[in-house]
């Protein structure tokens, strides 16, 4: 079992740095500090200028804000299509396609099966939501909701 708390030692002379995972003290050459835990439920960084969620956050470990599940790769922008599954919403992308043999334009429709963190609050169809690429969590759910859009 690890321990959630590091022990960082610097030594002046070297510019290693040894991680030990011993405590809750941090040793930089002479000075000892104490740093203290948040208990988990501090926002995390996720790389990415997003608006902060302003829910509440269940415990849900497949969060990218206060969980530990991590969002990599592409943004897509699109609409809610569907709303009915449990902490799961579809999200439909509309683009065009230009065919150049017969000089015209076709709509293509794309959907996305996205996780919804409970701390994005309640999101209803037709609502522009931002996504992102994460780790696969089911079957076909690989994107994350990590910002809701304006309401028009």
């Amino acid at each position: 079992m690890a321990c959630p708390f590091l022990l960082r030692i610097q030594s002046n002379s070297q510019s290693t740095i040894v991680n030990l995972l011993l405590g809750l003290w941090s040793v930089k050459g002479q000075k000892t500090e104490f740093k203290e835990s948040t208990g988990g439920t501090e926002m995390r960084d996720i790389g990415i200028d997003v608006i902060e969620p302003k829910g509440e956050w269940d415990g849900d470990s497949n969060c990218p804000f206060y969980g530990s599940l991590r969002v990599r790769g592409q943004i897509i922008e699109g609409t809610v299509s569907r709303v009915g599954m449990l902490q799961t919403i579809v999200v439909e992308r509309q683009h065009t396609r230009h065919m150049k043999k017969f000089e015209r334009i076709e709509k293509r429709t794309r959907r996305y099966s996205a996780h919804l963190p409970s701390c994005i609050g309640d999101i209803n169809v037709g609502d522009p939501v931002r996504i992102m690429e994460c780790r696969p969590i089911s079957k076909t759910v690989t994107f994350c909701v990590i910002e809701r859009g304006e309401s028009e």
